[in-house]
């Protein structure tokens, strides 16, 4: 009331969030080789598996991989 306001903030609205703020543009997947964690890499969300793969591939320098296990938003790891 010091400051000039007439209500109080009991009684004013409680702030709604916005559907657009709440959604991740870009998602950070720890990249693993044979288990062991290598580096992370920062890709667009919508981003498909083959590019999400290709970075993560260019992170650890790996060239031939045996198998690459893709868990989408979670994390992935090469078999070398």
């Amino acid at each position: 009331h010091r400051l000039g306001h007439t209500d109080t903030v009991t009684y004013t609205p409680f702030p709604v969030a916005g559907p657009a703020w709440l959604v991740d543009d870009t998602v950070e997947y720890p990249v693993q080789v044979n288990g062991k964690l290598r580096g992370r890499i920062t890709v667009a969300a919508d981003a498909p598996q083959d590019a999400v793969e290709a970075a993560a591939l260019a992170e650890v320098g790996v060239t031939t991989p045996k198998k690459i296990i893709f868990v989408p938003g979670k994390m992935i790891n090469v078999v070398a």
